[in-house]
């Protein structure tokens, strides 16, 4: 049986990498489009206090932390140790104390379900600089154990590689749909067509304009996101948590005396791969606001990702009703990097004819009203 993935991020190469390991042929074609959200993203898997009411999209994104040990696992034993996930906790950082109190009901709801949440603790002023120490100095903090932080461009990386070394090809190049009948048969690339029993489309913000040509409207925009990376040498931020400010931003540290401050989400600038004075001011001031511990450090970095987002902002994962041979993975938005690698892991399931970790029936690509097939 042969598998051909559309799409090399996170969600594409986690998919490789799972129909790789179960012994499937497996071809990866992507063509590596500036801004394409893993290489942008750094990611926090903290879902436990989301606010969040649609259920199937929040027992998602919980699948997605609860997933992440045996993977990480799976790319230890083949030799992938450089993965970019820590486990290194999280503090939640409110404008107003009734935000915290809201997050910690929500949290200590949730993690009877979860035991791999860790535990909960309410932090001190004092307490949190421990954990972060650019925090503001009267900013108390909810700290939850079990939170990891994701440096995305690492993690695909080990996953390609170690797909690779399960035996799968991976192509260089833009594809395009091979289409018999009512079925998808392959994809041409550059002109060569390679045959398939399933292609998946795990294509980003880029997918609509691939599968427009078959009649599929998919209901997905790119969000632009722009984000900052500061870094001051000889500082040791390799422990230091994930913070959440439970304002739709977000800071983490990577291990080299680097901290990340994410991100604006810009609906309707469409693949407009520009960094902008606005954007990049909203990001600064949203993050030293939260952090103006920070404000001494260098401007090392700006990165920009068009995330793929979905109309009514719940995950697309599986197959397409009229087309035998296609699956769909889009729409993650800003959960990417926690739903990713579990939603690569199942749509390896639904490509090979396995029982899914998780049903997909509530994240059907078809679901919404204007995706349709003519």
């Amino acid at each position: 049986m042969r598998v051909v993935i559309v799409g090399g991020g996170v969600l594409g190469a986690s998919a490789a990498y799972q129909v790789a390991r179960e012994g499937a042929e497996t071809v990866l074609v992507d063509r590596a489009d500036q801004g394409r959200a893993t290489a942008a993203g750094a990611g926090i898997v903290c879902p436990w206090g989301a606010k969040i009411d649609d259920a199937a999209a929040y027992a998602l994104l919980a699948a997605g932390a609860r997933w992440y040990p045996q993977l990480i696992g799976q790319l230890a034993e083949d030799g992938e140790r450089d993965v970019g996930y820590a486990r290194v906790g999280s503090v939640y950082t409110p404008d107003d104390p009734r935000d915290l109190d809201a997050a910690e009901r929500r949290l200590r709801g949730r993690v009877a379900a979860a035991p791999e949440a860790g535990s909960i603790e309410r932090l001190s002023p004092d307490e949190a600089r421990r954990h972060f120490p650019p925090l503001r100095h009267d900013l108390g903090a909810l700290h939850v154990s079990g939170g990891a932080r994701v440096d995305g461009r690492l993690l695909t990386a080990a996953m390609t590689r170690a797909a690779a070394v399960r035996g799968a090809r991976i192509v260089d190049g833009s594809a395009e749909l091979a289409v018999d009948g009512d079925r998808v048969n392959g994809v041409r690339v550059d002109g060569r067509t390679i045959e398939a029993d399933v292609v998946v489309v795990a294509a980003g913000a880029w997918a609509p304009a691939l599968l427009a040509p078959l009649g599929i409207h998919l209901a997905v925009e790119p969000q632009r996101g722009q984000i900052v990376h500061l870094s001051l040498p000889g500082i040791d931020t390799r422990r230091w948590t994930t913070v959440q400010p439970l304002n739709g931003y977000y800071l983490l540290a990577f291990d080299d005396s680097r901290v990340v401050i994410g991100a604006t989400r810009e609906n309707g600038a469409g693949f407009d791969h520009r960094l902008t004075a606005a954007g990049v001011a909203e990001v600064l001031n949203a993050g030293l606001a939260t952090a103006p511990g920070l404000a001494g450090w260098t401007l090392h970095e700006t990165r920009i990702g068009f995330r793929p987002l979905a109309t009514d902002n719940r995950p697309m994962l599986g197959p397409v009703r009229g087309l035998d041979g296609l699956l769909l993975g889009n729409g993650l938005g800003a959960s990417g990097l926690t739903v990713g690698p579990l939603g690569g892991r199942l749509l390896a399931e639904a490509a090979l004819g396995l029982a899914p970790l998780v049903p997909l029936a509530d994240f059907d690509p078809m679901r919404i009203p204007s995706a349709s097939t003519a």
